[in-house]
């Protein structure tokens, strides 16, 4: 696929049940494997033929999840490619609804096979419990409303990839105008701003359309399956054995009780050091004592080489890791046009190879992202040996964990980037970063909550249950005369748009990075082991148990959050000062 930064890759284990060459995005060649395999489940006779059809079963998804990751990134590399969007947009139309009946009928099937009960339940419990949920929330009558959803959801990232502006005769990308913002002239800075929130403003109604449409088709799909509102049903489908909507919305008051009240002072300072009557939005990203910006890069390369040289202090086996990505080219960190905002990492499921995609302009928060999805792929590469396909992945809730540690253990070799008064400025924003973003998760949560459990309500309703989230975790910064760019701010979270009720988890795992941070800070071996040993567990265990295996606790009550949050202030208050 000509898209692709990355040519052809081996599997990391040659087929044994899928034949080589098989066009796997071709439903005429997918489903005779099905057949395949609902015949050979039907004549399993013992439990080491069981053990053996769910391997091979493994196979089959992982080839085509690796043939729909290839398809997603070609796309995601280039919105404005209409044969990379025909491609993806060819699965999603023709592929998925054929199979989800037959993976759904498979998965019956296995439920009701007699030699199921002899698996062993340390081996195979959260397998089958997962099997077992989504046997019961599949409905045929949902098939062509998810497809409507994969849709919209396309529509959403080409409209947000072709937005640019044109600043002093040049055209940028809004990620390319980020860098404005730590610019020191503060007419350079809102200049810059008001450019980019009126080319949000621009495209306001179409994204407003456009989640309409997702929020009747989501609302359809929970009716479907038995629930009176999407919110329950996601939370369902989402496999949250181990917490439920209760325990999220007390999660918003623990942040509302003890991280608002540090954003809130941290805010005072930095308006103090600014010398400024109020801060406005463009004020909160730039240096308070008006240095020059941190510039930790020029270029991807320069980006890439010198986090290999942050993994290469911090684990050899992380540096190994990094090294893999740098020689297979599963990296494409630069910004351009035409490129879908956002970072992520996506693993090939057959070649067990993660890819990352980034848009570096050259910020330290570049770095902070590329250093984040590194974490993600240590993940993948830490379960890749793991047989079953199933577990080589992991509850986000713990993927979250394994990328924002990594944030944080790296943090103390950010020297490869600056000079030290420079690297403690740089552990300085993040920190600030981390106060800054369990206030916009909540945010972001309450706000879904409230969408999801108010069917049909009107525009002007969700504007306004939006701000007034808005004044309760915003903190204290002026929005006088750009109420607008207030009101849509929800429309730039590509979360509500393409993973509903995905976005919680950060703030879940970032309990349990600070946690695994605390841990490095008294021990860094060891926590650092503890880590990977996390990681090596894959999606095998329950949720609970791998937080155990890293050395951190499942827990976000405010009874936990409060010494996190103290050890954090502490940091920010009592280290010196920069």
């Amino acid at each position: 696929m000509s898209w692709l930064p990355f040519g052809e890759l081996p599997p990391h284990t040659p087929r044994r049940f899928v034949p080589v060459g098989l066009q796997l995005g071709d439903p005429a060649a997918v489903l005779p494997l099905f057949d395949q395999l609902e015949t050979r489940l039907a004549a399993v006779d013992s439990l080491a033929s069981l053990e053996v059809w769910l391997i091979d079963a493994g196979e089959v998804r992982a080839g085509i999840d690796e043939e729909r990751a290839r398809r997603y990134i070609a796309m995601t590399c280039h919105t404005d490619d209409a044969e990379a969007e025909k491609a993806y947009l060819s699965l999603v139309e023709q592929l998925d609804p054929a199979l989800k009946p037959r993976i759904f009928q498979l998965a019956q099937n296995f439920l009701a096979n007699p030699w199921r009960a002899h698996l062993p339940a340390e081996r195979y419990g959260v397998y089958d419990r997962n099997t077992a949920l989504k046997v019961e929330l599949f409905r045929e009558e949902n098939v062509a409303l998810e497809t409507d959803d994969e849709r919209l959801q396309q529509q959403y990232q080409k409209l947000i990839g072709a937005q640019t502006v044109s600043f002093r005769g040049e055209e940028k990308t809004l990620v390319q105008m980020g860098r404005l913002q730590e610019e020191p002239d503060r007419t350079v800075r809102e200049e810059g701003w008001r450019l980019v929130a009126a080319r949000r403003c621009a495209d306001a109604e179409a994204c407003e359309v456009n989640f309409e449409q997702l929020l009747e088709l989501r609302h359809r799909q929970a009716r479907n399956a038995g629930f009176a509102n999407y919110r329950d049903y996601a939370f369902k489908l989402r496999g949250r054995f181990d917490y439920g909507p209760a325990e999220c919305l007390a999660f918003h008051d623990a942040i509302a009780a003890e991280v608002v009240p540090l954003l809130r002072r941290l805010q005072a300072r930095r308006r103090n050091r600014m010398g400024v009557a109020s801060l406005r939005p463009w004020d909160l990203a730039v240096d308070p004592l008006n240095r020059p910006p941190l510039r930790p890069f020029q270029d991807p390369a320069e980006l890439e080489e010198k986090s290999q040289r942050i993994f290469d202090r911090l684990s050899p086996d992380l540096a190994a890791d990094f090294r893999i990505l740098r020689q297979q080219r599963l990296l494409d960190l630069a910004n351009r046009k035409g490129k879908a905002p956002g970072g992520y990492q996506y693993t090939l499921s057959e070649a067990r190879l993660p890819f990352i995609f980034m848009n570096a302009v050259g910020l330290q928060r570049d770095v902070e992202t590329l250093l984040h999805e590194a974490g993600h792929a240590f993940h993948a590469l830490a379960a890749r040996e793991e047989p079953l396909d199933a577990y080589r992945d992991a509850p986000i809730e713990f993927c979250e964990v394994a990328s924002m540690a990594m944030e944080l253990l790296s943090a103390g070799y950010l020297e490869e980037f600056y000079a030290p008064d420079d690297a403690h400025r740089a552990r300085t924003v993040h920190l600030e970063g981390i106060v800054d973003v369990f206030p916009w998760i909540a945010t972001i949560d309450a706000f879904q909550h409230w969408l999801y459990t108010h069917p049909g309500h009107s525009r002007s309703e969700r504007r306004q249950a939006w701000l007034e989230l808005r004044a309760r975790f915003g903190g204290d910064v002026d929005w006088r005369g750009i109420e607008e760019a207030q009101a849509i701010l929800w429309h730039k979270q590509s979360h509500l748009f393409l993973n509903p009720f995905y976005y919680v988890e950060y703030g879940i795992a970032q309990m349990g990075a600070l946690q695994i941070w605390a841990n490095a800070r008294r021990d860094q071996p060891t926590a650092l082991a503890a880590y990977r040993r996390g990681l090596a567990l894959g999606g095998s265990r329950p949720l609970p148990e791998l937080f155990a295996a890293a050395g951190c606790r499942f827990d976000f009550s405010s009874t936990a959050l409060r010494p996190l949050v103290a050890l954090v202030e502490s940091e920010l208050f009592h280290s010196s000062e920069v």
